[in-house]
């Protein structure tokens, strides 16, 4: 299983932070927003996983995680030179998927919580699974329609008569056809490549699965100035409740035996003095006991 974090888009709803920098680079509490969804990949076992961005801003990604190899990862970069759609991911990252399946997770996306959910989907072995997370302003978002049984019927992007309470999130779940259906796709009405399309694709074909969302995890769309700060109290209270931090990289690394204590301690030693080295110090020493 392959990952791609698509990290890109014009992000005018950030304006003015969005001359400067990627929305994913602003701090959510006391890390960078794309930590959050590397997180989700890491924590379903993936070690594969492709960064796509603008041009502009992929260096600063390899600046901060450069090939992955010391979280015990495999981390490559690809440029999306216009926000031409979601789907164009599969399209630019084809090679780098080879003939494997994928995982797409959206750079601005955060999930929160136990994530049975996801590592359920990638159990599956063909088709496509997307996930459902009943929300209370549905006519915002992509809506899943199901029947009687929980089967979906229907997608449709942000309608005005919804007719679930039941977004579709940015993280999504291929088997390898997602390529040849990303390339068969036209641009919509806005001239872009919609997931929705790849969706509806797999759902004429009888290979999609939906995954509802329990209640109990959080899901975080931080698309916006408020949503951002919004995430940042969260995590920030979580934090600072419980000692323990979210989507803390290097933790998860040593957790999912990415890599070893020798090297996790390594990755200590070459940070600076600050509360994050503090906090991976403390996890070193309760490790060793």
């Amino acid at each position: 299983m392959k990952g791609i974090i698509l990290a890109g888009g014009a992000g005018s709803r950030m304006y003015p932070v969005s001359q400067i920098y990627s929305k994913q680079l602003t701090l959510i509490y006391d890390k960078p927003l794309i930590y959050y969804p590397l997180s989700v990949l890491m924590l379903g076992g993936i070690k594969d996983i492709l960064i796509i961005s603008n041009n502009e801003t992929l260096p600063q990604y390899e600046k901060l995680f450069g090939n992955g190899f010391q979280l015990g990862l495999k981390i490559q970069y690809a440029e999306q030179k216009e926000p031409n759609g979601i789907a164009e991911s599969f399209i630019i990252g084809e090679k780098f998927i080879g003939k494997d399946s994928v995982s797409l997770i959206l750079g601005d996306n955060i999930f929160y919580g136990n994530i049975d959910f996801f590592k359920r989907a990638l159990e599956r072995k063909s088709g496509a699974t997307i996930f459902g997370y009943r929300v209370t302003d549905p006519e915002r978002y992509g809506i899943v329609e199901f029947d009687s049984g929980g089967n979906a019927t229907s997608i449709e992007e942000k309608p005005s008569s919804p007719k679930s309470d039941f977004a579709v999130p940015g993280l999504y779940v291929y088997d390898n056809q997602v390529v040849e259906i990303a390339h068969n796709l036209k641009p919509s009405a806005r001239n872009e490549l919609e997931i929705t399309d790849v969706n509806k694709e797999y759902l004429k074909r009888g290979q999609l699965s939906v995954e509802k969302i329990s209640r109990g995890i959080a899901w975080l769309d931080t698309g916006t100035p408020e949503a951002l700060l919004q995430a940042s109290n969260f995590f920030g209270a979580i934090e600072a409740r419980q000692g323990l931090k979210v989507a803390c990289l290097e933790e998860i690394s040593l957790h999912m035996n990415f890599i070893d204590a020798a090297k996790f301690r390594v990755l200590i030693e070459n940070m600076p003095s600050c509360s994050y080295r503090d906090y991976l110090q403390k996890i070193y020493k309760d490790r060793a006991k």
